[in-house]
């Protein structure tokens, strides 16, 4: 699976440089972008608020754009078209490694006997590599935020990316799981898998650009994304909590360079 990894980020990148050199009628951009996100999964009670709290961590990810309002080849505006105007691409690689810890009541000090305790001697981490594309919309004129008429530019966005993940899970084997309800249901031989996979999932974001400079933005992004799997944290139990597979919220902050 490292070897595949390694293919996509350098065909990616190779992709990339291609564009940026591309005598087309559109001009790039490149930036960075981190912060928080927590991962919605199989650990914890659901709905409960300090599981998605402290399963979290900070992601990271390369982002690129396509922007069709004004040209490389010729330092110039292209023609004056509502998708021009609009639309971007975006394309990024993102990456995340978070631990993860049954949270909530049925987890509690108050809650003894060996379920319980079988739960809270579980312990998951599980990382995530992801690239794909997304669809950004502005409602305002990209041309007009890109001359400073604004400083603000809100924008949505949704698209398709393709995950690898690589999940391990422990636990007290001495525990046992034949006795219990909690040990049945999460039975190592059914609910847990250790093995790496890959995936799609869907995001959407909202968020807003704030014009720093001329070829500088800052960025504010809330994503969310849902995943195809629900083996992404390496855990599939029995239970009729788990009604949902994987996802995810992050909030992240970009800087963005516009390319000459």
């Amino acid at each position: 699976m490292h070897a595949r990894l390694l293919l996509l980020v350098i065909t990616f990148l190779v992709f990339s440089k291609q564009d940026v050199y591309s005598q087309g009628g559109f001009s790039h951009e490149v930036g960075v972008i981190a912060g928080p996100l927590a991962l919605f999964s199989d650990f914890g009670r659901r709905g409960d608020l300090k599981t998605n709290e402290r399963n979290s961590t900070i992601a990271f990810g390369l982002i690129h754009y396509i922007n069709f309002s004004y040209r490389a080849d010729c330092n110039c505006y292209t023609s004056d078209k509502y998708w021009n105007d609009h639309f971007k691409i975006r394309t990024e690689i993102d990456y995340y490694s978070i631990k993860l810890k049954h949270h909530g009541r049925w987890v509690a000090p108050d809650q003894q006997g060996p379920g319980p305790d079988y739960l809270r001697s579980m312990r998951g981490k599980t990382t995530v590599f992801d690239i794909g594309a997304q669809l950004e919309y502005f409602p305002l004129s990209i041309r007009d935020f890109a001359a400073g008429g604004y400083k603000l530019a809100p924008f949505i966005s949704a698209g398709l990316h393709w995950v690898a993940y690589d999940p391990n899970i422990t636990y007290d084997e001495a525990l046992g799981i034949e006795s219990n309800y909690y040990g049945g249901k999460y039975d190592p031989a059914t609910a847990i898998n250790n093995e790496g996979g890959n995936t799609w999932s869907f995001i959407g974001s909202v968020g807003v650009r704030y014009k720093l400079s001329p070829l500088s933005d800052l960025m504010l992004d809330s994503r969310w994304g849902h995943y195809f799997s629900n083996w992404v944290d390496g855990l599939n139990p029995e239970v009729p909590e788990n009604k949902a597979n994987e996802w995810m919220y992050w909030i992240n902050f970009g800087y963005i360079y516009y390319l000459e």
